[in-house]
């Protein structure tokens, strides 16, 4: 199977054209399409033609408004694959370190959204039903709401994972433990929201 050649925009362009399929059975409009990139219709239409030139829509017909439409080579596309970036604490901060690797994912990545995946060590995140082992699906994001779980980096090297909640001019990062103390700090890099999770037993 051949993958076809996209860039980061075409891809997301695709991913959100599969993802409106699914959910309405009909192509998106040129506009749909721009509104949820918050990009202009010009922009959009030669994205749309590239895709075209490059197998992965097709014309519809004349003069319609859903005039693009997946084509087989598109719908066949393998599974994505995400990058394994290495390690992250649930339990005692622990160094930022990656190791490349590759994880094969097919329906757990949300269309349209940047994301990677780090392995868990630790058990402060336990009753969240976030395991030593699990595999955890991260939305690369700078910001993050009360109550999400958070890659967070501590004093620029130490990297954990915990429900980040915004007090004032400190951060609480709480574990999912009971047995453990939440961890105060007066700043802190957010690397990504926590999206999914991945378990094999």
């Amino acid at each position: 199977m051949t993958t076809i050649p996209l860039t980061k925009r075409q891809r997301e362009i695709l991913d959100f054209y599969e993802e409106y399929v699914r959910l309405h059975k009909v192509s998106p409009t040129l506009e749909e399409t721009a509104n949820h990139f918050g990009i202009n219709k010009v922009t959009v239409f030669g994205h749309l033609e590239e895709l075209r030139k490059k197998g992965a829509l097709e014309r519809a017909g004349k003069n319609r408004s859903r005039g693009m439409v997946l084509t087989e080579q598109s719908l066949q596309r393998p599974a994505p694959r995400l990058p394994l970036l290495g390690a992250i604490a649930a339990g005692s901060p622990i160094e930022a370190l990656e190791h490349q690797e590759e994880l094969d994912l097919a329906d757990l990545v949300p269309p349209g959204r940047d994301c990677y995946a780090l392995r868990v060590k630790g058990t402060s995140m336990i009753e969240d039903g976030i395991r030593d082992g699990d595999i955890v699906l991260v939305e690369r994001r700078d910001t993050a709401r009360n109550g999400e779980t958070v890659v967070a980096i501590l004093d620029g090297e130490e990297a954990t994972l915990k429900r980040y909640y915004r007090e004032g001019n400190r951060v609480r990062l709480q574990p999912a433990n009971a047995m453990l103390q939440p961890i105060y700090v007066d700043k802190l890099d957010i690397r990504g929201v926590v999206v999914g999770v991945v378990r094999r037993y």
